[in-house]
C-alpha cells in the first residue's frame, strides 16, 4: 500500500479498505457526469478490480477524494473516476490526487496513463498530462447505452426524451 500526507494533513491512501464505497457510490452516481445512474454493484465491482486512491480528512478521517486505476502495473494505466467532494474543492487536493497517482504509478515503471475529462484539462496539465499525440492511432469499442442529460438514466431508442414544465 501506498500513503502520503498533504500539507494541511489530509492523508492519500490506497488501501482499499479504506474506502468508503457506500459514498463513492453516492458521488458518482449523482455527482458525477460520466457516472450518472452507475448502480452500486457496478460501483463495486469497478473498485474491486482497480487500484484505488483516497484522500481523507485530517481529524475525523472522512474520505473527501477518490480515483481508481484500471493497470496491468508495469506498462499502462488508466486514471478514471476521480472525483473531489464539493465541499473540499479549492484547496489543490485533485492535483495532488492526480500528481500522487503519476508518481505512485512512475514507481512502478508504468510509462503510459491515460484519462478522459470534459472539465478538468487545467488540473491534469498541472501534473504533466497533455493532449494526446497522434488521436488518429487510437480507436474505441464503446457499448454504453446513450444516457439523457437531464435524468442521467439510460435513453430508450425508441421513446423520445419529453420534458413537462
Amino acid at each position: 500500500m501506498f500513503s502520503l500526507t498533504y500539507a494541511d494533513g489530509h492523508l492519500l491512501s490506497t488501501d482499499p479498505a479504506r474506502i468508503d464505497l457506500d459514498l463513492v457510490h453516492h458521488w458518482l452516481s449523482t455527482d458525477a457526469y460520466w457516472a450518472l445512474g452507475r448502480d452500486r454493484e457496478t460501483t463495486e465491482r469497478s473498485f474491486a478490480g482497480s487500484l484505488p486512491f483516497g484522500i481523507y480528512r485530517p481529524g475525523d478521517g472522512r474520505q473527501v477524494a477518490v480515483a481508481r486505476v484500471v493497470t496491468d502495473g508495469a506498462t499502462f494505466a488508466w486514471l478514471c473516476d476521480v472525483y473531489v467532494d464539493r465541499a473540499a474543492r479549492g484547496r489543490g487536493l485533485g492535483g495532488w490526487l492526480a500528481g500522487a497517482v503519476r508518481d505512485h504509478l512512475a514507481e512502478l515503471g508504468v510509462r503510459r496513463i491515460l484519462l478522459c475529462t470534459n472539465d478538468a484539462h487545467q488540473v491534469y496539465a498541472g501534473v504533466g498530462f497533455t493532449p494526446l499525440d497522434n488521436p488518429q492511432r487510437w480507436m474505441q469499442l464503446d457499448r454504453r447505452p446513450p444516457v439523457t442529460p437531464i435524468t442521467g438514466k439510460e435513453q430508450s431508442s425508441t421513446t423520445p426524451l419529453t420534458v413537462e414544465a
